[in-house]
């Protein structure tokens, strides 16, 4: 039996809630090196609207580093960072294609993070919660599984696209460095073929993955499974010339990166102002706001009961009543709330929407329960500033197998969903919550394609006051976010 914690571990209950300080730390090491990508895919997305690269990478690491904490704070083993999807937003839409500069779209951003904490505070985020059914709850968890595997796949390098003449558009120069390319939906995947290093070495990644998973799960014998793999293979990767470290020059350009942050330190709040000095723009301002709004809050949502109801980190009793408490008293109420301060703060730094991450599944997976896990992501993002280098040396093939595994775990939410002909009512809509998340890439869409399905097959059946006003007005948000899409706005 576990030695009884004292001291500052008691605050995280560790026996409490079945796990010891072994477990987190490995559970923490694991959450960090699946997410350690967003380092430096955020610096390249961002930096294309001006902002000075070496400041988003101090913003992202910052950012991730005092998000985290939040949810330490809250005990949970969730890990914090800008968000994928909406820094592309912020670059892509927001910048180039409404002509919003930087400093604009992180003053955007910063009210962004004012409302969530509002609608937090207030109990609004509580109440869409306890809206949702069941079901939708569940078909999130597989829905975020299927779509965490599907990012594994890709960070593995497996997947080519096709796109046909004439159905894109080019944002950029037309360098393939820095050029974008937007297509519509005659893109086709396939899988590449099996022939490169860095692909037979993603191959022995998974297998040495899978292999070492069922030890642990099926065989007892083993502990810290998905850490080892990623490490391991990372090691390996060295040996062949596939992964290496380059610390010259980076010290130098920490400094200037320090200087650069200076400078765009703040400037989310002292571009305000200029939002809403052109009488034209505001309404184009307010529904930029709204969207970048009404994603943070229901990827949140989504990430936090698609990975924390599966495991039980958050329980069907606590997630039913949540709206019922006053104050925060829950862990789950705790991480909505540490969730609704990081936007603003991440802002403050310089980047887009900070925002609960997937890729925490891979570090519950592992066996992280508590904050304890959250503290060692922390610690690898505080590091990661100064050893930038080293983090990045690990590559995406390395990882991506720990995104599977997960997806594949999380995947067993299925069983929590009847699917007979007579609850078609409800398996229209979950199943159609899994597909759309993932296959648009996109947690908030797949959410707002089941509600409003769900609201659709309510009202084909007549049984329309089974749909809770909340989750009602939630849809009509959805659909009025679709018709601004439409319409440009």
């Amino acid at each position: 039996m576990e030695k009884k914690q004292g001291g500052a571990l008691a605050f995280f209950k560790l026996e409490e809630h079945g796990t010891n300080v072994r477990t987190e730390v490995v559970a923490g090491l694991v959450t960090f090196v699946t997410m350690a990508y967003i380092i430096i895919v955020n610096q390249s997305i961002l930096s294309m609207t001006g902002i000075p690269a070496g400041a988003v990478i101090l913003a992202t690491c910052i950012a991730a580093l005092i998000g985290t904490f939040m949810m330490v704070l809250a005990n949970v083993p969730f890990a914090q960072a800008p968000g994928m999807g909406l820094n592309a937003f912020f670059t892509f839409t927001v910048c180039f294609g409404l002509g919003f500069s930087w400093q604009q779209a992180l003053a955007m951003v910063f009210i962004c993070g004012i409302i969530n904490f509002i609608i937090t505070v207030t109990n609004i985020r509580k109440l869409i919660i306890v809206s949702i059914p069941k079901e939708l709850q569940s078909s999130i968890g597989v829905g975020i599984g299927i779509f965490i595997a599907y990012i594994g796949i890709k960070n593995a390098g497996f997947l080519s696209f096709t796109i046909d003449p004439g159905t894109y558009i080019m944002l950029g120069d037309g360098n393939p460095a820095t050029t974008t390319i937007i297509a519509n939906s005659s893109v086709i995947p396939g899988l590449v073929a099996i022939n490169s290093p860095e692909l037979i070495m993603a191959v022995v990644s998974i297998i040495v993955m899978i292999i070492l998973v069922v030890i642990e799960v099926v065989g007892k014998r083993l502990k810290g499974a998905i850490l080892i793999s990623i490490i391991g293979t990372t090691i390996i990767g060295g040996f062949v010339g596939l992964t290496s470290v380059d610390f010259s020059g980076y010290m130098a350009t920490l400094s200037q990166s320090f200087s650069d942050l200076g400078g765009v330190f703040g400037e989310s709040v002292r571009a305000v102002p200029s939002l809403f000095a052109d009488s034209t723009k505001i309404l184009m301002v307010l529904v930029t706001i709204f969207a970048f709004s009404l994603t943070d809050t229901f990827d949140t949502i989504g990430t936090l009961l698609g990975t924390g109801r599966g495991t039980k980190i958050f329980t069907d009793e606590e997630i039913r009543e949540v709206a019922t408490l006053k104050g925060f008293k829950t862990r789950l109420e705790k991480a909505l709330l540490a969730d609704s301060l990081a936007t603003s703060i991440g802002s403050l730094f310089g980047t887009s929407n900070t925002t609960t991450y997937i890729e925490s599944g891979a570090g519950i997976a592992a066996g992280g329960r508590t904050g304890l896990t959250s503290v060692m992501t922390c610690i690898c993002f505080a590091a990661s500033m100064f050893l930038a280098p080293l983090v990045l040396a690990v590559p995406g093939w390395a990882t991506a197998p720990a995104l599977i595994v997960v997806g594949v775990f999380m995947a067993s939410a299925l069983r929590d969903i009847e699917w007979s002909i007579d609850n078609i009512v409800t398996t229209f809509p979950a199943f159609l919550t899994g597909v759309f998340m993932a296959f648009s890439y996109s947690i908030t869409t797949g959410i707002a394609i089941g509600f409003l399905v769900f609201c659709v097959t309510k009202i084909a059946s007549g049984k329309v006051k089974e749909i809770h006003p909340v989750l009602g007005i939630v849809t009509i948000l959805f659909m009025l976010n679709f018709l601004f899409n439409a319409l440009g706005l």
